[in-house]
């Protein structure tokens, strides 16, 4: 399979922005609870490569800012690639083994599947080459430390949410996961069966699609077009945010109350308005940072944690406006960046 690399694909409508300080920030490091201090430079232009699932979703974008905006603080050469989607495995191993050739110093990797990528990474740590586990999960020896939330902690605070809202009623919930295999989506359906264990509530599964518009609007129509009394929609950020204005374009035809597992940039003013109920947030513009942070730190052979994961926030129509946006979201105007690793 030939593979295109990209330079900087990088459309701002801002001034250019300098690399700002974000820290510290609260965190829960190898189960302990502390704020995140990261070293203020990196003793060398150390040469990371950073290999994630796709560039679509503006969950994606924020990764990438994160990334893009630590590696210039730190004084680090960075290359961010995205395989295009959740389907093309061989592209995201064709990019990984690109950086392996070129002499990356380190990996971050947002895993397409938690092990599709074990020989690889098992290669590149057999010769002491750091490899960070971001967001999604990597189940493979070889992985130096992990920067990610557990998305099992992330659905049950949204299912505990629910609950609340719910009163006790019997309730019927469509569930829109996102791409099948991710081992994200894996936690997710995990904490969803064990929230929802003894509850009132039938779970009625629209399907497995990718986390973007175009994957998540066909299942949430095909579903409703089945079940349009539905008293709940609940789901990945995509599917929340197109299930929102749905409903709010039909009325009165849909009564569901829309609840994400996850935020993005996306649901944040439907939040606010309060056509959607709520999404926790795993601030991936903060677990990109941390990632470059701990690469630098394994790079220069110092002690990391092996899990750091910021602390989950529960985003309701209550607090939302009171958000620190730079942990969520990159400026307005700033889309996916890729970019080759520099020699």
């Amino acid at each position: 399979m030939r593979v295109t690399f990209l330079v900087v694909l990088c459309v701002c409508v801002c001034p250019l922005l300098q690399a700002q300080e974000w820290f510290p920030v609260p965190v829960v490091s190898d189960g302990q609870a502390l704020d995140y201090q990261p070293q203020a430079r990196a003793s060398k232009p150390w040469r990371i490569c950073a290999v994630l699932p796709q560039g679509l979703g503006r969950y994606w974008w924020a990764m990438s800012w994160g990334l893009s905006q630590e590696a210039e603080r730190q004084g680090v050469r960075l290359g961010i690639y995205d395989a295009g989607g959740y389907q093309n495995a061989a592209v995201q191993s064709e990019q990984f083994q690109h950086c392996a050739a070129h002499g990356a110093d380190a990996f971050i990797v947002g895993g397409i599947s938690t092990n599709g990528l074990c020989p690889q990474i098992q290669a590149v740590a057999a010769r002491g080459v750091p490899v960070i586990d971001l967001a999604n999960r990597l189940d493979c020896p070889g992985v130096s430390a992990h920067a990610r939330v557990d998305f099992a902690e992330m659905t049950k605070e949204a299912v505990g949410y629910l609950l609340k809202h719910a009163h006790g009623r019997a309730v019927r919930v469509g569930w829109f996961p996102g791409p099948a295999g991710a081992g994200w989506l894996k936690d997710a359906e995990a904490g969803l069966q064990e929230a929802l264990e003894g509850s009132s509530v039938t779970l009625i599964h629209g399907g497995y699609g990718a986390a973007d518009i175009s994957g998540q609007a066909p299942l949430v129509r095909a579903l409703l077009e089945r079940e349009p009394n539905l008293d709940y929609v609940l789901g990945n950020a995509e599917a929340a945010a197109f299930a929102s204005r749905l409903r709010h374009n039909s009325a009165p035809r849909y009564h569901f109350e829309v609840i994400s597992f996850y935020a993005n940039e996306r649901l944040l003013a439907p939040i606010a308005d309060g056509q959607v109920l709520a999404a926790p947030t795993d601030s991936p513009v903060v677990q990109a940072r941390i990632a470059v942070d701990l690469a630098v730190r394994l790079l220069e052979k110092q002690p990391v944690a092996k899990m750091v994961s910021p602390q989950i926030i529960m985003l309701d129509r209550s607090n939302v406006g009171r958000l620190n946006v730079s942990l969520l979201v990159p400026p307005d105007g700033q889309w996916m960046i890729r970019q080759n690793l520099p020699d």
